[in-house]
């Protein structure tokens, strides 16, 4: 196929064009780098089947009107702004970029008959209620703008699917980590406790640390990801990936530093927006898709601490 990423240049993106690329489609790439680094794919500009590298913004109709002349197959549309507290301190940028940058992106695969696979999160979800986990049919809530958006462009993209018979999937991974996650404020909670405790530094923990997360080794999520675009299966669906396994971020922090004077508990900064339970029930994406991870965490974050420790890209 000939296939768009946006927002290829990320952390999840990278992984996903690596998954694309080593199954043989034409890959082209759209990222602004705001948060993607042109570093995470590097390694591929010289692979025969990446097509090109596009630095450009998903809210720019004249690039994406000229870049979908191209004649993609289908579209991983994972560009967007990815940070809960960047959305609660400036609702507007995330709701420009998550929105109406998906709606703009629509309407190009609308118009030139592409598939949409729509990158949202687990994070759109309210806690987890059972010990099954959480069901693509249990209720949403927008407990920060960042997950107001990300369910409103949810609503448009299955819409064109019902509305106009257009392929699209939404994918909902819970929370994601493994290399070439950044490892600053903005990075993931694996990423920042391993760096720190690479550093001698102390584990930040925000607020009691009861909260729990299901954590999803990011090779695992790519391979859900591409999967969910391959499949006609999931046109039309809403699907989990998570390791159906949670871990209180106290215990994350004590199996990571292994010492537990190195962890500090601190003010949290959006406790409106945490949500305490976080438990992934995949059920349907292993029924239609026939995926599972393979990565249990204790693997995932040894190989993550590796690659901490042997990058630049940090």
């Amino acid at each position: 196929m000939n296939v768009l990423v946006t927002g290829g240049a990320g952390f999840i993106g990278r992984w996903v064009v690596k998954k694309l690329l080593d199954d043989g489609h034409e890959v082209w790439v759209l990222d602004d780098l705001s948060n993607g680094r042109i570093e995470n794919v590097e390694e591929y500009l010289s692979r025969k089947n990446f097509k090109e590298f596009i630095q450009g913004d998903i809210k720019d109709t004249t690039l994406l009107k000229d870049l979908f002349l191209k004649g993609f197959d289908c579209c991983y549309h994972l560009g967007a702004s990815i940070n809960v507290q960047d959305s609660i301190d400036d609702p507007k940028t995330t709701f420009d970029n998550d929105t109406l940058g998906t709606f703009n992106v629509l309407e190009e695969c609308k118009k030139h008959n592409v598939k949409m696979v729509f990158m949202s999160t687990g994070m759109v979800y309210d806690r987890a209620a059972t010990p099954a986990g959480i069901k693509e049919t249990d209720p949403v809530k927008p407990a920060s703008p960042y997950a107001g958006a990300k369910i409103a462009a949810e609503n448009m993209v299955l819409s064109y699917f019902f509305a106009y018979g257009m392929p699209t999937v939404v994918v909902r991974p819970f929370n994601t980590y493994g290399p070439y996650q950044k490892t600053g404020g903005e990075g993931g909670v694996v990423a920042i406790f391993i760096k720190n405790k690479l550093e001698g530094r102390t584990l930040r923990i925000y607020g009691d640390g009861t909260q729990t997360r299901d954590l999803l080794y990011v090779e695992d999520c790519a391979q859900f990801v591409v999967e969910a675009g391959y499949n006609d299966k999931a046109n039309g669906e809403i699907l989990n990936a998570g390791l159906g396994r949670d871990i209180s971020v106290n215990d994350l922090a004590s199996l990571i530093v292994k010492d537990v004077t190195k962890i500090q508990h601190v003010e949290h900064i959006h406790p409106q927006s945490e949500i305490q339970k976080l438990l992934c029930n995949y059920d349907k994406a292993s029924k239609l898709l026939g995926w599972k991870p393979v990565f249990n965490l204790e693997d995932g974050i040894a190989r993550t601490e590796e690659w901490i420790k042997t990058t630049k890209l940090i």
